[in-house]
C-alpha cells in the first residue's frame, strides 16, 4: 500500500502526568502482511489507566514500552489485507495493536468482533479488556455470594461499572464510589443500590451509612485514601480485589500504600491483586458470559468517545483528570 501510517511513539519516561514532549508523532508507509498476518485499519483505540504504568521503566507484570516504540494499546478496526486463513478482508477485529492508524498483526493475536451483537467500540470496553477484567476479578477473586455487600471504587469507569452490574446479577447489594454528581447519577442508572461521591462526601462516613453490616467484597480501582476507608469496614472473611490504583499512577513522591492493612488480620480477610493476562486461557468463558448479558439487555454498555488521532496525548490525560464516564475510546478519524 502507498498510504501513510501515523503513530505515537514514547519519546521519554513521564514524570508525573505525561506531557506533550513525552510523545513523538511519526509516520511511515503502511506495512504489508506476511504469511499468517493481517493488516488492520484501526478505527478505535481504547485508553486504559494501565497505559500509564506501561510507560514506566522497571519490573512489572509486563515489560515497559521502550523509548522510540509505538505506544502499547488495545485497538479495534477492519481487516484490509489478509494472509491468515481465519480472517477475511472486511472482518472486524480487536487486539493489542498500538496507538497508530494501521497495524500488521499475527492472525492468532487478534480476535474477531461480531458487530451485529454490539458496536465495534464496545469490544474495547464491556466486551474487551475492562469487561473481562471486571468478570475475572469479581467472579474468581471477589467470589460474591447472594445477599452480600459489594463496594466498587472507580464505579463510573469502564471496569467499575461492569463489576457493579455483574454483582447485581449475582444478587448482591452494590455501592459504587465515583467522583461528581454526573458520575454518581450514571452509577445509579446502571442499577447500583447507592453511590458515594468522593468529591463532596466524607467517604468513610458515607460508606458506613451505606454498608451498615460492613463490606464483604471490595473491588479497588483507585487505591490511596479510598482503599483505606474500605479496609476499615470489612466483614469477617471479606475479599479485597486489587485491580488498579489510578490515584497513585502519577505520584511523584512515591506510591501511598494501605495504612489500614491490619484490618485484613483482624477480619480474617484477604487482599489479592491480579491482571487480565492471568486469564488468557479463559477469554472464551468471559466473552460468552458478557456477550450473553449484553444481548439480553442485562448488562449496559457506555463508551465515552473522543475523536481525532492527533488528540491522543490530551485524551489520555482525561483518564487521570477523572473526566470520562464509562469506557474512554479514541475514534481515529474524526467525523
Amino acid at each position: 500500500m502507498t498510504a501513510v501510517n501515523h503513530q505515537f511513539r514514547l519519546a521519554a519516561r513521564p514524570v508525573g502526568l505525561p506531557k506533550p514532549s513525552d510523545w513523538e508523532l511519526t509516520e511511515e508507509p503502511v506495512g504489508e502482511p506476511g504469511d499468517g498476518e493481517v493488516l488492520v485499519r484501526i478505527e478505535y483505540i481504547g485508553l486504559e489507566p494501565a497505559m500509564r504504568g506501561w510507560m514506566n521503566e522497571g519490573r512489572s507484570y509486563i515489560p515497559p514500552v521502550g523509548i522510540g516504540e509505538v505506544m502499547r494499546a488495545f485497538a479495534a478496526g477492519e481487516v484490509v489485507a489478509s494472509n491468515y486463513e481465519g480472517l477475511s478482508v472486511g472482518d472486524h477485529v480487536r487486539g493489542l495493536l498500538g496507538v497508530q492508524e494501521y497495524a500488521v498483526a499475527d492472525g492468532n493475536a487478534v480476535q474477531k468482533a461480531d458487530t451485529e451483537l454490539a458496536p465495534l467500540e464496545t469490544y474495547l470496553g464491556t466486551l474487551g479488556l475492562p469487561g473481562m477484567t471486571a468478570y475475572f476479578g469479581l467472579i474468581d477473586i471477589g467470589r460474591p455470594v447472594e445477599g452480600e455487600t459489594v463496594v466498587v471504587s472507580g464505579a463510573g469507569g469502564a471496569t467499575g461499572g461492569v463489576v457493579g452490574q455483574i454483582a447485581k446479577l449475582k444478587g448482591c447489594r452494590v455501592v459504587g464510589i465515583a467522583g461528581g454528581v454526573e458520575k454518581c447519577e450514571y452509577v445509579t442508572e446502571l442499577g447500583f443500590d447507592a453511590a458515594v461521591d468522593y468529591k463532596s462526601e466524607d467517604v468513610m462516613k458515607a460508606l458506613a451509612e451505606q454498608c451498615p453490616d460492613g463490606i464483604d467484597v471490595y473491588f479497588d480501582n483507585v487505591g490511596g485514601e479510598i482503599l483505606d476507608a474500605a479496609l476499615a469496614l470489612l466483614t469477617r472473611n471479606a475479599r479485597v480485589v486489587i485491580c488498579g490504583a489510578i490515584s497513585q499512577y502519577n505520584a511523584t513522591n512515591g506510591v501511598r500504600g494501605p495504612s489500614n492493612y491490619l484490618s485484613l488480620l483482624i477480619n480474617h480477610a484477604s487482599m489479592t491483586g491480579f491482571v487480565f493476562s492471568d486469564y488468557l486461557d479463559r477469554i472464551p468463558e468471559a466473552l460468552t458470559a458478557l456477550g450473553g448479558w449484553v444481548a439480553s439487555g442485562e448488562l449496559s454498555t457506555r463508551e465515552d468517545i473522543a475523536e481525532g488521532f492527533e488528540n491522543f496525548p490530551d485524551t489520555l490525560l482525561r483518564l487521570f483528570r477523572g473526566e470520562n464516564t464509562g469506557k474512554l475510546v479514541l475514534k481515529v478519524a474524526a467525523d
